[in-house]
């Protein structure tokens, strides 16, 4: 496990940026897990940077979003299809048929967890997952839980979850209650995990996560056993560890 502590925002977004850019420019055919919310908003601007810049190209790479959103419209602005979209895939050149997003919309949400999972069992292995880190532990929408689930499947939002989220809606009611998540199997086989954890809020939580008992009752706990983790945390965020 490597922790690394930032000062600040930007030095935080573009050390990120660097190692997917690194990975990339050795392995064009990378394949990435990437993730939502606020967390990776600035290493993702940093990637648009770098690509536009010419120093990375994304036409090979593979793209795997661990979670979406039950029952929103793709076209809907808190989609994780829109999101993807608008911070990231409209603005590089990875084409849009090897980017893979859970449908919300599947009629039968086990098929399509059991698509998902096909599809990431083609490519084998991701070579970095990108991961942050809800205030009850959960990593992807892995709610805590006296059991976890390796593959990727249908998950309830805990309360906590949906009201953490409910900043990005015009009220708590218009979150969704349900979300497809990878599962934390899928999650550790990653050969790299890339954690990354912003604010004071999140300060306690990712110090138990990386430092407490492993439980599935904080599911980032699991990732203490990956072998190769890297921990990107504001100064805020990090101050347990200091």
């Amino acid at each position: 496990m490597n922790i690394h502590i930032f000062q600040n925002q930007q030095e935080l977004n573009e050390a990120g940026a660097g190692i997917i850019t690194s990975l990339v420019q050795m392995q064009p055919k990378a394949v990435l897990g990437l993730a939502t919310g606020g967390t990776p908003v600035g290493i993702y601007e940093e990637l648009v940077k770098a690509y536009e810049k010419g120093r990375v190209s994304f036409k090979s790479v593979t793209t795997f979003n661990l979670d979406e959103y039950v029952g929103l419209p793709e076209d809907h602005p808190e989609s994780y299809h829109a999101y993807m979209k608008h911070h990231l895939f409209s603005q590089i050149d990875l084409p849009m048929e090897q980017a893979h997003i859970p449908n919300g919309n599947a009629p039968d949400s086990n098929a399509e967890c059991k698509r998902y999972n096909q599809e990431l069992e083609k490519v084998k292995q991701i070579d970095l997952q990108i991961l942050g880190l809800g205030h009850n532990g959960h990593i992807g929408f892995n709610e805590p839980d006296h059991s976890l689930i390796s593959g990727t499947h249908r998950v309830e939002l805990k309360p906590e979850t949906r009201e953490a989220n409910a900043r990005f809606f015009s009220s708590i009611d218009e979150v969704p209650t349900h979300a497809l998540t990878m599962g934390v199997g899928t999650i550790l086989k990653a050969k790299t995990i890339l954690l990354i954890v912003r604010g004071t809020d999140k300060a306690k939580i990712v110090h138990r996560a990386l430092t407490g008992p492993i439980t599935t009752e904080i599911p980032a706990t699991l990732l203490q056993t990956h072998p190769h983790l890297v921990v990107l945390l504001d100064a805020e965020a990090g101050r347990y560890f200091e």
